[in-house]
């Protein structure tokens, strides 16, 4: 769609849009390629995406939103019970895939259109507006089966130019990243993005710290990665001097999808010179904070406000907490033109996830700094823990706990307390699993760094802390098992 890629239309044509690997189209190239999909696609209203992390999928996507059509990227890690449910749910026209790959049985009914490369059409613009469907983005659903989010074309517009404005992000960045392609993060920051502002983006196909390494020596600007990523590289740095050398040449490292350890960044920084920033948003939002290229990169937050996104923190009977004392934790709701226009099939559940007055009620809890930065503490469901008459963010305690030296990987839940209402628990991944620390040392850590009432009273030692995808903790799975 013109309107979302205007260098599609009159930008550089031979300036290289997207790389995966050996693989890459110019900015003509891609405009032919997606132009072909696009012409395909004529009529269509919904549109899945077999998106597997490779050239086809960018294509693919691209023809979609150049067709006027909606994308419904799909995790080609779902199971068979998940994808069915999707299919059904958004009941696509056809399903768009790489040449060759081999589809699921929950899609085997749909008609197929393998995508080629190296085709060439007009793609007519399909009469589009920006209330219109982009994607349908299906969230993890953890409370049942998922939702799909529908995220209109004035959605992704206004985030992605909000993101410029706050990174200060042009045609001259070169963008390099190795996530998943069925989500916000690595498919409308991480490729989207770049398209929008005429720059290029280089995927790694698989992250791997030498990839990184690769790209930033060869003019790469711009680092997006999710803490797994971040984590890992922060082990390697100390062996890896160029690394090291590479990530100090990078003019932005950002981490997104879920909250950074403070220990992570300060080795980060240590070793490259470089600090890590962060953002927030979500499927249903997506971005709503940012910390500035140009501001403060303080580990540990997620920023201000991104322009145009309005955030306010709430108590829990809906009233507004004006304090930015950094203290006072409440729900963060969110509103503006970045909002998804609702769940697909689901008035129900898109009425209760907005106020009356028309926020969009996130489930995350945050405190704010005086100076407006907002420092996430954790989700409402599963972080926030009441303990003896103190409303507590497990965030922070994991911070804490992830600066003890025979900690690896630290995870923190409440659990049911008769004196205290709910006592705190500490999942660890030892670093000597032969020597744990033990539940004593570890309250006395927490105490000393933040306050007793925020002590744990369970310590419990695993082998390994469950992840989803995008390296996110699934601590539902935790609590079930406990």
């Amino acid at each position: 769609m013109s309107s979302l890629f205007p260098a599609l239309a009159d930008g550089p044509g031979e300036r290289v849009a997207l790389r995966f690997g050996e693989r890459s189209l110019t900015y003509g190239g891609l405009a032919g390629a997606a132009g072909a999909v696009a012409g395909r696609l004529r009529g269509a209203g919904r549109v899945a995406v077999w998106a597997t992390p490779e050239l086809e999928t960018a294509v693919a996507v691209t023809g979609v939103l150049l067709a006027g059509a909606a994308a419904v990227p799909l995790n080609p890690k779902s199971g068979q019970k998940e994808l069915a449910h999707i299919v059904s749910d958004s009941a696509p026209a056809l399903v768009l895939a790489a040449s060759g790959a081999e589809l699921p049985e929950a899609l085997r009914d749909l008609p197929r259109l393998d995508v080629d490369v190296s085709a060439v059409g007009p793609g007519p613009e399909g009469q589009a507006g920006d209330a219109d469907p982009a994607l349908v983005v299906y969230t993890s659903g953890t409370t049942g089966p998922p939702k799909g989010a529908v995220l209109p074309r004035r959605a992704l517009a206004a985030t992605l130019d909000a993101l410029a404005d706050a990174w200060q992000w042009t045609a001259d960045d070169v963008l390099v990243h190795g996530l998943p392609l069925f989500h916000v993060h690595g498919l409308v920051l991480g490729i989207l993005g770049p398209l929008r502002r005429g720059g290029s983006v280089r995927h790694l196909g698989r992250f791997s710290a030498e990839g990184v390494t690769r790209e930033l020596n060869d003019g790469a600007s711009m680092l997006f990665g999710v803490p797994t990523m971040y984590h890992r590289i922060a082990e390697a740095l100390p062996d890896d001097p160029e690394l090291a050398k590479a990530l100090g040449r990078a003019r932005l490292l950002v981490s997104g999808s879920a909250a950074l350890p403070v220990h992570d960044h300060e080795r980060i920084a240590a070793a490259t010179g470089r600090r890590v920033i962060e953002r927030y948003g979500m499927t249903e939002t997506l971005m709503n904070t940012s910390v500035r290229a140009d501001g403060e990169p303080r580990a540990g937050t997620v920023g201000v406000p991104l322009p145009g996104v309005g955030l306010r923190l709430v108590e829990e009977d809906g009233t507004p907490i004006t304090a930015y004392d950094g203290e006072s934790v409440g729900e963060i709701q969110v509103r503006g033109p970045n909002l998804f226009t609702g769940y697909l099939n689901r008035p129900d559940a898109t009425a209760a996830a907005f106020t009356a007055d028309g926020w969009f009620r996130t489930g995350d809890m945050a405190v704010r700094e005086s100076d407006g930065y907002v420092r996430i503490v954790g989700r409402k469901a599963t972080d926030l823990i009441k303990s003896g008459g103190y409303k507590i963010g497990a965030g922070e305690i994991e911070n804490a706990l992830l600066e003890h030296p025979g900690v690896r990987e630290a995870a923190v839940t409440g659990e049911p307390d008769p004196d205290l209402g709910e006592r705190i628990v500490a999942w660890i991944v030892p670093a000597d699993p032969q020597s744990p620390p033990t539940v004593e040392e570890l309250a006395d850590h927490v105490a000393r760094r933040l306050a007793p009432h925020k002590r744990p009273r369970v310590v419990r030692h695993l082998t390994a802390l469950p992840r989803n995808d995008m390296g996110k903790i699934m601590k539902r799975a935790l609590v079930a098992d406990a």
